[in-house]
C-alpha cells in the first residue's frame, strides 16, 4: 500500500506528502470503528481525530455516519494532505483538518467520539526520518498524553476509539485505570490465521459511563490460503474497490 495514491470505492487516500501510508490495519480499524460508530448512532454527533495523518480514519467514518469531525495533525505537510483528500470527499463540509499540537488542543464543546491511531514503538531506535519518528514513535505524543487530552476533551457519555499494539496491551490495561478509563471492547488482531495478535483495537468510555464487563472478541486479517477472512471482508466491503 505504499502507491501515491490509494483508491477506496467512495473516496481517494493521496498520500505523497505524509510520512505515514495507508496500512491494511489502518483500514481494518477504521471499518471496525465505523460499524461500532453505526451502534451509537444517533448519539454521536461531534468527533475528535488525534493524529489525522491522511484523514483516512475520518473519511472512513464520515461515509457511515453524520458525524462532524475536527481531525488534528502536528505535520505540516500531513495536515496539507488531509485537507487536500477531504476536500476531494462527498464530505468536506463534515470533516476541519487543524494543524494543530493535540496535547495544546482543548474545545469548549465535549466530543461524543474520540478516534486515534497514535504512535507505536515508544522506546525503540528511531530511523533518520523526522516525520516518519512522529508518526511512528511516541516522540510526539505519550500514550499517557493521549488518554489525557481524551479525558479532557470526551463527553461524559462518549465512547473513545484506539489502534495499539498488542505488545503493550499489560501496560495500556494499567494505564487506563490510573486516567479512570475503562474498556468497553478490545478486538486482537492478527495479520492471519496462524500469526500471533499484533493490534489490539479498543473501544473504550470514562470510568463513570461504564460499569459493564469488557467485550472480548479478535480478528484475522488472511486465512490460511492468504485470502482475506470472512469477517475482514464484511468489514471492508464498503471501502476496498475489489472485495
Amino acid at each position: 500500500m505504499a502507491n501515491s495514491h490509494f483508491q477506496f470505492k467512495q473516496f481517494t487516500i493521496h498520500q505523497d506528502k505524509c510520512a505515514m501510508k495507508v496500512t491494511t490495519d489502518s483500514c481494518l480499524f477504521g471499518a471496525w470503528a465505523a460499524e461500532k460508530v453505526k451502534l451509537l448512532d444517533p448519539g454521536i454527533n461531534k468527533g475528535l481525530d488525534i493524529g489525522t495523518g491522511t484523514g483516512l480514519l475520518s473519511l472512513m467514518l464520515a461515509q457511515q455516519s453524520n458525524i462532524y469531525f475536527d481531525a488534528l495533525e502536528i505535520d505540516v505537510n500531513a495536515t496539507k494532505q488531509a485537507q487536500e483528500n477531504v476536500l476531494l470527499s462527498p464530505w468536506k463540509e463534515r470533516i476541519n483538518v487543524l494543524n494543530f499540537d493535540a496535547i495544546e488542543f482543548s474545545n469548549t464543546t465535549l466530543y461524543d467520539l474520540i478516534i486515534s491511531n497514535p504512535p507505536f514503538y515508544e522506546n525503540e531506535l528511531k530511523g533518520k526520518n523526522s516525520g516518519k519518528n512522529i508518526a511512528h514513535h511516541d516522540g510526539g505524543l505519550l500514550l499517557p498524553e493521549l488518554l489525557s487530552i481524551i479525558k479532557r476533551n470526551l463527553a461524559a457519555n462518549g465512547v473513545f476509539l484506539l489502534l495499539l499494539p498488542y505488545k503493550r496491551h499489560e501496560e495500556i490495561r494499567k494505564l487506563f485505570t490510573e486516567h479512570e478509563l475503562v474498556i468497553e471492547q478490545i478486538t486482537f488482531v492478527k495479520q492471519s490465521v496462524n500469526h500471533d495478535y499484533f493490534r489490539i483495537m479498543l473501544a473504550g468510555r470514562l470510568q463513570s459511563a461504564w460499569p459493564a464487563e469488557t467485550i472480548i472478541n479478535d480478528i484475522a486479517i488472511k486465512s490460511e490460503d492468504d485470502k482475506y477472512t470472512p469477517a475482514f471482508t464484511e468489514l471492508l466491503k464498503d471501502y476496498y474497490l475489489y472485495l
